[in-house]
């Protein structure tokens, strides 16, 4: 039996082995990856399943965070993208430092932008809720190395040590290497889970010692009441930081911010408070809209007159709230 069925298959392939040949090639060109993200629309999501403080205040309605739907490019979904309304294609190399940056460097660069903007979020909603709130550690990572400059760093890399000493915040780590003689210091790095010492070089930039990477911070905080955030790795980039601060702030005080409304919302929070510039911000507010929210948070600036714009070429029926930062934000949701 074992043996017709063997027999019958290799009769096939015999066959057809040109038809065979030519649906390996077609699926290999089809799923060849290309320097592409296709943008394929935008939703909103309750921010609620991802942020929760322990013993926190209920709302009547909700805080949305407003999404884009990406694919990484293949062959088909770029030529696709032409065919379909509203799929839009973003290059890669928009994303990129230098060029021979890949896929797993921008991802990193976008994990750590999450961690980041959920550092900050904590930060400014224990502090203007007058809840406790204590600096405690700080990451800083190697998100990207410049060109021009020769270092043995890679994306990834966490700094530990500068000349043998440990630092806790980017400052310190920026301070030591400006107390550096030598024209080399020695930086201990967390790669692939092992410290590596590493050998590197001193730049001066603008009367500063420098060694050619861009660095970025991750603090952590202990706070009372605790609070826990629980994203999705494909949740990952800073424009849900606006959102997630309001989502603890108004857990942490009794004042109901939602007042019974879906309210949905991008934008960046950034060290300083304020509220940063998203891109594809017209794909989230269209989601917005399709998810039935009533008010849309945006950016001031550039992001607002977007939005603006569209709502009134397609005659969207969402009140849309610039905001230039998380304190201007909370007090035009308490006039709602």
């Amino acid at each position: 039996m074992l043996k017709k069925f063997y027999e019958k298959i290799i009769g096939f392939i015999k066959e057809e082995y040109k038809f065979i040949i030519f649906l390996i090639i077609l699926m290999i060109i089809c799923t060849w990856p290309v320097n592409y993200y296709i943008v394929i629309g935008g939703g909103i999501s309750d921010i609620g399943d991802r942020v929760v403080v322990d013993d926190g205040y209920t709302s009547k309605g909700s805080f949305n965070l407003s999404y884009v739907s990406e694919l990484k490019g293949t062959t088909l979904s770029y030529l696709v993208s032409y065919l379909i309304p509203n799929w839009e294609r973003v290059s890669m190399d928009d994303y990129k430092y230098t060029t021979d940056e890949d896929y797993q460097d921008i991802e990193f660069r976008s994990e750590v932008d999450l961690l980041t903007s959920n550092s900050n979020a904590i930060y400014y909603a224990y502090h203007l809720a007058n809840k406790p709130c204590k600096l405690t550690s700080t990451d800083v990572y190697v998100i990207a190395t410049i060109s021009g400059y020769e270092n043995p760093f890679e994306v990834g890399d966490q700094l530990v040590q500068i000349n043998g000493t440990k630092y806790q915040t980017l400052q310190e780590f920026q301070k030591a290497i400006q107390e550096v003689d030598d024209k080399q210091v020695s930086v201990t790095v967390i790669r692939d889970g092992k410290e590596q010492e590493l050998t590197c070089k001193l730049y001066r930039e603008d009367s500063k010692k420098v060694v050619g990477v861009a660095l970025q911070a991750v603090n952590h905080y202990e706070v009372s009441p605790e609070v826990e955030l629980a994203f999705e790795k494909n949740e990952s980039g800073p424009s849900a930081g606006m959102i997630t601060t309001l989502s603890i702030y108004d857990q942490l005080t009794k004042k109901d911010l939602t007042k019974g409304k879906l309210i949905a919302g991008t934008g960046t929070i950034e060290a300083d408070g304020s509220i940063g510039q998203i891109g594809e911000v017209g794909y989230k507010l269209l989601g917005a809209v399709d998810g039935g929210a009533e008010v849309f948070l945006v950016p001031a600036g550039e992001n607002y007159q977007e939005c603006k714009k569209m709502k009134k070429e397609k005659k969207l029926d969402i009140k849309l709230i610039p905001v230039k930062n998380i304190n201007e934000a909370i007090e035009k949701l308490k006039k709602l």
